[in-house]
């Protein structure tokens, strides 16, 4: 916005301050920045407002710097300002005529009051005067009469204490009847001042009766202290009464604490009565458990009348607040105390909530009556260790479970108890008792999660993150136990009563693949399920902090059972190839193979042999799920069908008895076998029947290969170990999956056995299938009976 002439408006308050200032200036020199002497060359436009200035140079000055417009506006400007300096001048002076006029009136009117305030306070003077010399004829006629009258006074008062002491016994019996303690002690304190001073001469009588009496009321005051009828008012009167009389109350205050302490001692803190809790065998909630209505009442009141108490001692001893805290803290850890017992006894859920509120309900009792004792965060910080105890705890249980479905196989063979399927009923009971008891875990838990009140509450994030914990420490103990089991693990990190409760005997085979099954059971089935109940129920927490990561990790729980099933199953296989090995080891060392007789028939070791391989079949079958049912005929290898040291050329060879022509074809075979395509033999063992009895198959014959390269056989032998292996070949191909490579391993036998021979001619074709078909005949016959 401008004014007339353009002029912006801040400029023109600068400058209409600038002159009013230079105006009423009492010093002009100061209205002005420069000297009067200034050059011209240092003139601006702005010394227009100055003492100094100089209207011939401003002109120059303006006339320089500024056109013929410039010099048009500027005039314009000036005009206007001096008008508007005339007007606020003119307005300056109304204003100081009008405040003067103001002042004028008002030094008149204060003239015309002070005219007559002389003589009124003139005569004031002469009243005051007067009222003082009437005063002092008063006091000097009164004077003798009231010395007379305070004289009489004091005697009357020195009589009226006299008669009081006579008759203080006779008043401190009719507070006695009365129970007019109060107004005893007020008595009896108002007059020891003169017993103390004239007790031992003129008032000797008056103070023994008055003693005697006091003695009495000390007495009476102390069963109103101990005595529970009386209110705490009067309880606490009564000790500010034994207070005033000197008595020693710190005897009583150690006394009734003494009582309070015997009192908690007392109370029932038996959660078992309040909970009527008891566990069946598959760990299932009864619902017909209700807490017993009698016993809950009886533990409220006796609670209330334990805050009752406190309270009463706090009005009395106004100083016992951290002995009563330190006394209510202790009843808040004989409640949990009580509380860890049932958990060690395993108690459910619904009975550790009902727990938790009737110690929610007693913390809120006592705290009304002393909130000095800040017993809602001590029973949260307990409450912390039971639930995290409760958890741990069920957790325990629930792997005792496993290992008890776990190991009843071994404890049946043990036994001696026959079933039909023993290894699969282990191991669906194991499986069961994993899934089904996971679910049971969940459902506990989630009762604590379902109340919405008191202690557990506060504790929903904390216990989230404990489950989600106590599912991944659990699997690692499971895990553990497992390995333990097999002899794969530290003893000394495992947990005592799982070691008491471990068979003592070597672990079984069985066992071992049933443990094998149920490690991938766990990673394929308990695992996924487990994670989708702790995503729909169990999410959130987070109270731990993210730099731990999360609680429960899945993926590293799937990883460690994928290889412990793996390490189980080669175990298996080890132990079962180990016993076979034995039975090997003592078929190959007893006889001298160097004398041995000519064969008449398949030797028993050979039904041993298989014996095993069925058993073995029997177990795979119980427990292992069946493969793709695909037998590997010699067709099927994509080398060559025949062993690599076995040909037609070499089997019409070994029919000459020249021993020398014999050795050459092995010099063959040799050569031969440069020219054959390598067989593979051992492949990845899988978690079904055909791989582990095929590997188990394999492993058994390198084996036998092995012994026979140790052994130095003549004929006879190499003819009985031809027989045996010619029959093993008609009866493993049922057994094993992979044939061609049980060929192959069975030319591998034969084959060595020929090298350490001293004469390897083998028996005629006929010869070994008489015998062979002999020895099935046999063994068919005996088998029908069965």
């Amino acid at each position: 916005m401008e004014i007339e002439g353009g002029a912006p408006l801040d400029d023109k308050a600068k400058r209409m301050r600038d002159l009013l200032s230079s105006f009423y200036s009492s010093d002009p020199s100061s209205a002005s920045s420069l000297p009067p002497n200034t050059s011209s060359r240092f003139a601006t436009l702005d010394t227009i407002n100055t003492a100094s200035f100089n209207a011939d140079q401003y002109m120059n000055l303006l006339v320089q710097k500024s056109n013929m417009e410039g010099l048009l506006q500027k005039h314009v400007e000036m005009a206007a300002e001096i008008k508007n300096l005339d007007t606020d001048l003119q307005m300056l002076v109304y204003e100081n005529y009008n405040k003067f006029i103001s002042a004028t009136d008002t030094i008149k009117r204060m003239k015309n009051n002070i005219v007559g305030m002389e003589t009124n306070m003139e005569q004031l003077l002469e009243k005051i005067m007067s009222v003082q010399s009437r005063s002092d004829g008063v006091n000097t006629s009164l004077f003798e009469k009231r010395e007379h009258i305070e004289k009489l006074h004091r005697t009357r008062n020195l009589l009226r204490k006299v008669q009081f002491i006579y008759d203080l016994p006779a008043r401190l019996e009719k507070c006695i009847k009365s129970e007019a303690y109060a107004d005893a002690v007020r008595y009896y304190t108002g007059a020891m001042p003169i017993f103390k001073a004239y007790g031992d001469s003129s008032f000797q009588d008056c103070q023994r009766q008055s003693e005697e009496a006091v003695a009495i009321i000390i007495n009476n005051l102390q069963g109103k202290v101990f005595s529970d009828a009386e209110s705490i008012q009067a309880r606490a009167e009564a000790v500010m009464l034994l207070k005033q009389l000197d008595f020693p109350v710190e005897s009583l205050k150690v006394k009734l604490f003494e009582k309070l302490e015997q009192f908690l001692v007392n109370l029932n803190f038996d959660s078992k009565e309040l909970t009527d809790s008891s566990v069946d065998v598959n760990g299932s909630l009864d619902p017909g458990r209700v807490p017993h209505a009698a016993s809950a009442t009886a533990h409220e009141a006796s609670v209330r009348e334990f805050a009752e108490a406190v309270r009463a001692y706090k009005v009395i001893f106004l100083d016992s607040e951290p002995q009563l805290s330190k006394l209510a803290q202790d009843f808040v850890t004989k409640h949990f105390e009580a509380t860890h017992q049932q958990i060690e006894k395993q108690i459910h859920s619904a009975d550790l909530v009902t727990i938790f509120r009737v110690i929610w309900t007693d913390v809120l009792l006592l705290d009304e009556v002393l909130p000095e004792a800040s017993l809602p965060d001590f029973a949260f910080q307990s409450a912390c260790v039971a639930v995290k105890d409760y958890i741990s705890s069920a957790f325990s249980h629930f792997l005792l479970h496993i290992s008890d479905a776990v190991t009843k196989v071994q404890g049946r063979q043990k036994e001696q108890i026959e079933e039909d399927y023993p290894l699969q009923v282990a191991l669906e009971a194991s499986q069961k008792a994993v899934l089904q008891g996971s679910m049971n875990v969940f459902l506990e838990f989630r009762r604590l999660l379902d109340e919405n009140s008191g202690l557990l509450l506060k504790l929903r994030d904390l216990t989230i993150d404990w489950v989600q914990e106590g599912f991944q420490d659990f699997f690692r103990k499971l895990d553990d136990h497992f390995r333990l089991l097999t002899g794969k693990s530290n003893v000394a990190s495992q947990e005592v009563n799982l070691l008491e409760r471990m068979p003592g005997d070597k672990v079984a085979a069985g066992l071992v693949l049933v443990l094998a099954q149920l490690s991938l059971f766990i990673e394929q089935s308990a695992i996924p399920r487990i994670t989708e109940e702790i995503a729909s129920s169990f999410s959130g927490g987070g109270v731990r902090g993210s730099e731990y990561g999360p609680a429960f990790v899945p993926a590293d729980i799937c990883r460690t059972f994928r290889s412990s099933g793996e390490m189980f199953l080669h175990l298996y296989i080890n132990m079962r190839t180990q016993k076979i090995s034995v039975l090997l080891k003592k078929r190959f060392a007893a006889p001298n193979w160097v004398k041995h007789k000519e064969p008449r028939e398949v030797h028993m070791f050979v039904d041993l042999l298989l014996q095993e391989f069925e058993e073995i079949r029997t177990e795979a079958k119980q427990v292992l799920p069946q493969g793709i049912n695909r037998k590997h005929r010699r067709t099927d290898s994509n080398g060559s069908t025949a062993s690599s040291r076995s040909n037609p050329l070499r089997d019409d060879r070994l029919n000459r008895s020249n021993t020398q022509k014999a050795r050459s074809q092995l010099l063959e075979t040799h050569l031969a076998k440069l020219f054959k395509q390598k067989m593979e033999i051992f492949t990845k063992v899988e978690q079904t029947q055909e791989s582990v009895i095929t590997t188990i198959v394999k492993l058994s014959l390198k084996s036998l290969q092995e012994f026979v390269r140790l052994q130095t056989f003549n004929r006879s032998g190499f003819q009985q170990i031809q027989l045996d292996v010619h029959f093993l070949k008609s009866t493993l191909k049922h057994i094993a999956e992979d044939e061609a490579a049980v060929d192959f391993l069975l030319d591998e036998v034969i084959v060595s056995t020929a090298e350490r021979c001293l004469d390897p001619v083998p028996l005629e074709p006929p010869i070994l299938d008489r015998l062979v078909q002999t020895k099935l005949a046999k063994t068919s016959e005996q088998s029908l009976p069965s």
